[in-house]
């Protein structure tokens, strides 16, 4: 085993195991609980199309039995113990989790490894979860919100796994068999695709030797996994809903990937724009005129490219004003430097909600895997909070110049849009 950092002030601490997997700790003496993460390096993104959502499924189907414990006793084991246990699927990463007592390490510990390398697969509980699946598509095709967020995200990263849903889709789903997802699993759930993160009461070395033994039997393997950066396509895709009683609005903008160096201007300038109740959209669009009840923008980035995204909802007889009013906010980072004092506010947003999201024993433990599966590397919280402080208003007006461009502006529109029309005249941003 390796250690390449001793243990640090900030109680962080890492060792590779002699198979490849990577463990990464944080000490927080100050509590009583601990949560624990098996991070898995690749998610929907490296899917071909016709396994589009295998990765979800087999996040389902890990829950639904192994070799030595029933679904419930699964559920059981946790709970009993007043513990949490939870996974999710991502674009980039898939995740199973719990969180406990410190004295419950052992316990979270064993159902973690089992359910990630014991699971049956069974061909009646496939069949089930499909059914399953298959609702829960159903139920996000009910919500405008997410129908409008895949409408955009479709058509921007076209016939790039990025621009897929992480669910997959009903053709894809009535699909999945037994040998496909057995096949994907014995790719993906390999010793050297796996980081397992903790952060809580613990000792990094227990932890160390605790995981080793759960895992040491299990293999590193190349999955043949390669990413392919996506193109964007600036697109308008206007969709008519007749039963909807909202316009949904997104418009979206190629931003930078996840590692890059300006990350924290793209981190400032969200948060002036569309990051709270008093940023630029919210206070033009909500506030002074009454557009909307939900606006706001986001950053989506990932490891080869990102995304900067204004969601909106309105009426359709005011689609094209709010659409202009967005376009307009736009265009001010481009002709002006933000103001000291909004600035100001901004970098103490961001660092308050920073600072206050790492209070958690789970938040810390996310936080140090995600560092690791991205940078390789631990930046602590001063140094983010020295990066964040360090953002300028030339800084972010350069990065507006240079992004905020209208051939690179895409827009879905999904409602009951009456012949609404929208063209690229009304996207002008220079």
């Amino acid at each position: 085993m390796t250690s390449p950092n001793p243990a640090t002030a900030t109680g962080i601490q890492r060792t590779i195991l002699p198979n490849g997997m990577m463990v990464v700790t944080e000490r927080m003496p100050h509590v009583r609980s601990i949560s624990i993460g098996l991070w898995l390096r690749s998610g929907s993104r490296h899917e071909t199309a016709d396994e589009n959502g295998i990765t979800h499924f087999i996040e389902h189907m890990l829950f639904k039995g192994t070799t030595t414990r029933s679904a419930e006793e699964i559920a059981r084991s946790v709970d009993s113990i007043g513990g949490n246990l939870d996974a999710f699927t991502a674009k980039e990463t898939v995740c199973f989790s719990a969180k406990v007592l410190d004295e419950h390490l052992p316990i979270a510990l064993d159902v973690l490894a089992d359910l990630v390398q014991n699971p049956l697969f069974r061909a009646e509980d496939i069949d089930r979860e499909r059914g399953v699946i298959l609702q829960e598509i159903k139920m996000d095709e009910d919500n405008p919100d997410y129908l409008v967020h895949e409408l955009f995200t479709q058509n921007f990263w076209k016939e790039h796994p990025l621009g897929r849903p992480i669910l997959g889709t009903k053709e894809t789903m009535r699909a999945m068999q037994q040998p496909k997802l057995l096949r994907y699993y014995g790719e993906c759930f390999t010793a050297n695709n796996l980081v397992f993160a903790a952060a809580g009461n613990l000792e990094h070395e227990n932890v160390v030797e605790q995981v080793l033994r759960r895992f040491e039997r299990l293999k590193a393997v190349s999955n043949g996994h390669v990413d392919v950066p996506p193109r964007n396509h600036a697109r308008i895709i206007l969709r008519n809903k007749k039963q909807l009683e909202q316009v949904q609005v997104c418009l979206g903008l190629p931003a930078y990937p996840i590692v890059h160096d300006q990350r924290y201007a793209w981190s400032v300038l969200n948060t002036v724009a569309g990051g709270g109740m008093s940023s630029r959209l919210f206070q033009n669009i909500r506030e002074r005129q009454g557009l909307a009840y939900s606006v706001y923008s986001d950053l989506s980035p990932y490891r080869d490219a990102g995304v900067f995204s204004v969601f909106a909802g309105t009426s359709a007889s005011t689609v094209r004003q709010v659409v202009h009013s967005i376009v307009q906010e736009l265009r001010d980072f481009r002709e002006r430097p933000i103001p000291a004092e909004e600035l100001r506010r901004a970098k103490d947003n961001l660092k308050g909600s920073l600072m206050l999201g790492l209070e958690s024993t789970g938040a810390r433990m996310s936080n140090l895997a995600r560092q690791e599966l991205y940078f390789g590397r631990y930046t602590g919280l001063d140094e983010m909070i020295a990066r964040i402080e360090a953002v300028s208003a030339e800084e972010i007006q350069a990065l507006a110049r240079e992004c905020f461009l209208a051939d690179r502006l895409g827009l879905a529109v999904l409602g009951n849009l009456n012949g609404l029309k929208i063209t690229r005249e009304d996207l002008k941003l220079e």
